[in-house]
């Protein structure tokens, strides 16, 4: 699989300019890819005035993401403040090239920036299925939380979009090597670069991370598209012959 990073800085509530910075980039990309991968709230910035910027799942962004998912035969995902039924939802987007949609709330709020207090958390894990490839969608703060993302499922990849600051970067970088080796999965964390309202610097570090740990993509800094392919194959023979998962705990989540 194909898969194209996007890491840019992000014009702070801004839809309009947001879906026009990444559709030049979108546009940009000179090779067939399977999925596109946007940072977290990727048309507002991680903002809790959700009542400000918050969009319907038939609002203008959702509506962008189709079209250009359709335009490029290809998937995107990144997460969107969505309204619904009078909750506010940090909700990963996952659109087929069909314009078929799946999503994925965030299921850990982070309480440290009031998160918690703005939107509603998430009560499910989310595996899309997508040319025979297993995704598991996950959202910046999830990172931190091993036993949710446990691979009981076993798929093949995690996504993580994040807008994860400059000063918890060592963290950012070790957890998400962690959950490869643990999980023996792929893994994939796009991350915004520069300064939002509050001042807080982000300086990307989006990757790529092979099942046993290695960089496939090892973390950028700049701003720019990142194209990394991904083979299955290599994967489940390397599970097949380490066999890890089998002594795996077996456990319940209750949401």
């Amino acid at each position: 699989m194909k898969i194209a990073l996007i890491q840019t800085d992000l014009f702070w509530q801004n839809a309009s300019k947001n879906r026009e910075n990444f559709d030049s980039k979108i546009n940009e990309i000179d090779s067939e890819v399977n999925l596109i991968v946007l940072p977290e709230m990727f048309s507002t910035g991680f903002t809790m005035n959700a009542s400000e910027v918050a969009e319907t799942m038939q609002g203008e962004t959702i509506g962008w993401m189709k079209f250009k998912a359709k335009q490029k035969n290809t998937a995107i995902t990144g997460s969107v403040v969505i309204v619904e039924n009078g909750k506010y939802y940090n909700r990963m987007i996952f659109v087929f090239p069909s314009g078929e949609i799946q999503y994925y709330d965030k299921r850990h709020s982070f309480s440290l920036a009031g998160e918690d207090k703005v939107y509603t958390r998430g009560n499910r894990k989310v595996i899309v299925e997508y040319l025979d490839w297993k995704i598991c969608l996950q959202v910046c703060y999830d990172l931190r939380f091993p036993v949710f993302v446990r691979n009981a499922e076993n798929y093949d990849l995690i996504l993580y979009v994040a807008n994860w600051p400059k000063v918890r970067t060592n963290a950012w970088d070790a957890l998400i090597k962690a959950r490869a080796i643990e999980n023996l999965s792929y893994v994939i964390g796009v991350n915004r670069i520069g300064k939002d309202a509050h001042n807080f610097e982000h300086i990307g570090h989006s990757q790529a991370i092979d099942f046993l740990g290695n960089y496939i993509l090892e973390p950028q800094e700049k701003n720019g598209v990142f194209v990394v392919e991904l083979d299955k194959n290599t994967m489940h023979e390397t599970r097949k012959k380490l066999d890890f998962l089998s002594d795996r705990d077996q456990f319940d989540i209750k949401f």
